[in-house]
């Protein structure tokens, strides 16, 4: 069972794979990938503690191996 990951650990992951930090509006930080395929975007809110079912969402937007967050 997947359990809920701090916003910090998330970036770095994110980062980790290439992700960049683009944007904020409010609590919720918009990272963006650039490839040949396209640009793919994921917002992630910086909460103390990012819910599995964000993090499942996240992972979509992301298109990346979900082990990467949802280990």
């Amino acid at each position: 069972m997947p359990k809920p990951l701090p916003f910090r650990e998330v970036k770095r992951r994110l980062e980790s794979v290439g992700f960049r930090q683009v944007s904020q509006r409010g609590s919720h930080i918009k990272f963006e990938f650039e490839s040949e395929d396209g640009t793919r975007t994921a917002v992630v809110p910086n909460h103390r503690e990012v819910a599995v079912g964000t993090l499942r969402s996240i992972v979509r937007q992301a298109g990346v191996d979900p082990a990467l967050l949802l280990e």
